[in-house]
């Protein structure tokens, strides 16, 4: 992604009636996509931009210096290509352990058909598949960011 598109796509966002006034005085937001995966990516990010994701997480570990999202915190959603799909803002953040996660999170998540099992089987694969590429073992009590955001901006607005 071009850093003049992503600032483009923030003057817009400044720009618009939808901007927030407290924005106004913000840096450009971290650009970057769901997954770790182009089709992951578009296939996360377009359930975003449908409304029907809402949260996220993450292995703790995962997070450089412990830098993890912080509430009010903005960021430009790109799809597996690196095209702009929205602007989002960081509502909630909790830590908590991977057999923590309830029913509620899960579906938030809006993946699959949205219930806590299929959630618990596609995380811990993906969990799994994370810790053996970092060298790391998984187990089901890892801690977890798990983030809520909304959606402020997206490219249709712009």
């Amino acid at each position: 992604m071009k850093t003049f598109e992503i600032e483009q796509f923030w003057r817009a966002y400044l720009a618009s009636s939808l901007a927030i006034t407290a924005h106004r005085n913000k840096n450009v937001p971290e650009a970057w996509n769901f997954g770790n995966t182009p089709e992951m990516a578009d296939q996360l990010g377009h359930l975003v931009l449908a409304g029907t994701k809402t949260a996220t997480c993450a292995l703790v570990t995962d997070f450089e210096n412990g830098k993890i999202p912080q509430v009010g915190e903005l960021s430009i959603v790109l799809d597996g290509q690196e095209n702009l799909l929205c602007l989002i803002e960081t509502t909630e953040v909790e830590l908590k352990h991977f057999n923590q996660v309830d029913e509620k999170f899960a579906s938030e998540e809006g993946e699959g058909d949205c219930t806590l099992e299929y959630w618990r089987q596609v995380h811990q694969d993906y969990f799994t598949r994370q810790c053996q590429q970092n060298g790391e073992t998984w187990d089901e009590n890892r801690m977890l960011m798990c983030e809520r955001f909304k959606v402020l901006f997206n490219r249709q607005d712009s």
